[in-house]
């Protein structure tokens, strides 16, 4: 039996291990490689944008077939896809908060955390990969419907049409992404998946409805006023270039509404912000 051997202080240890693989600097092509393989291997990617797909396509496609040439003299060929587009937007709302939440939940985060210790380089490498992953589909989505209906009713009665208006929903399609990159910085405070969820539905549906509420009393009826302005159906119809005639439920009068100018820079004033707050929480907290 040999005698178990102390290490004095003349004696040297081991000679250090080198990999015989490439061990190159970590740097952020990683983590967006890492991100995009996460996001893919899930099905609830599948199913979200799945579903934004089948909606904007599905809804749009039924109104172009229930409208005429005539219907586009005051409306731009991607208007249809505005009408799937309101609904569809929830499904990229829910994989933003799941693009994160999704982490927290099953205790991959302290893994990915463990693997890659700068936080801020994973989080920037989920607002690039979910971002553009989500603006892709979203505009190809609005595309196709208005190329559909660029196809079938781009008759006489249909008037003349500009490129702008391919413009305007590639902006709103960058409208709807914000929202979802907002839903993920929320996800990113919040931590839970219902929790963030239900934060972003009441973003989406309660400013209206609230709106018209305190529109009926006077000493609030400003406030409501500024939330029927300033709200995301109102936005996205603005975008995607459609008519709107927007009155005080109060008085009963027309009100002037914002441009899309204005809702832009609102989404991007709120989703940085927003952003902002993620960074600064997911740095200093705990996984």
């Amino acid at each position: 039996m040999t005698a178990p051997t102390t290490a004095t202080a003349g004696d040297q240890g081991p000679a250090g291990y080198t990999s015989p693989l490439p061990t190159p600097r970590p740097h952020l092509g990683h983590a967006l490689a890492s991100e995009w393989t996460k996001l893919t291997s899930v099905r609830s990617t599948m199913w979200t944008l799945g579903s934004l797909v089948l909606l904007v396509v599905g809804i749009g496609g039924t109104v172009i077939v229930q409208t005429r040439d005539v219907d586009y003299e005051q409306m731009p060929f991607i208007a249809p896809a505005l009408f799937g587009l309101l609904v569809g937007q929830l499904a990229v709302m829910v994989l933003g908060v799941l693009t994160i939440t999704s982490e927290h939940g099953t205790g991959l985060a302290r893994t990915t955390f463990t693997a890659a210790p700068d936080r801020y380089r994973v989080l920037t490498a989920k607002y690039l990969v979910f971002g553009l992953t989500a603006f892709l589909t979203t505009a190809g989505s609005v595309c196709l419907v208005g190329l559909t209906a660029s196809i079938l009713r781009d008759g006489a009665e249909a008037g003349a049409h500009s490129a702008s208006e391919w413009a305007s929903g590639l902006v709103g399609s960058l409208y709807v992404t914000l929202l979802g990159v907002l839903a993920l910085a929320v996800g990113a405070l919040v931590r839970h998946s219902a929790g963030a969820i239900a934060v972003m539905l009441g973003v989406v549906t309660l400013p209206p409805v609230i709106g018209a509420v305190l529109s009926i009393w006077e000493a609030v009826a400003p406030v409501g006023r500024l939330l029927l302005q300033y709200n995301v159906p109102v936005a996205m119809m603005e975008l995607f270039g459609m008519p709107t005639n927007a009155s005080d439920p109060s008085s009963g009068a027309s009100m002037a509404l914002p441009g899309g100018l204005n809702h832009m820079a609102l989404i991007l004033l709120v989703t940085g912000a927003a952003v902002a707050a993620s960074y600064v929480v997911v740095g200093r907290r705990d996984v």
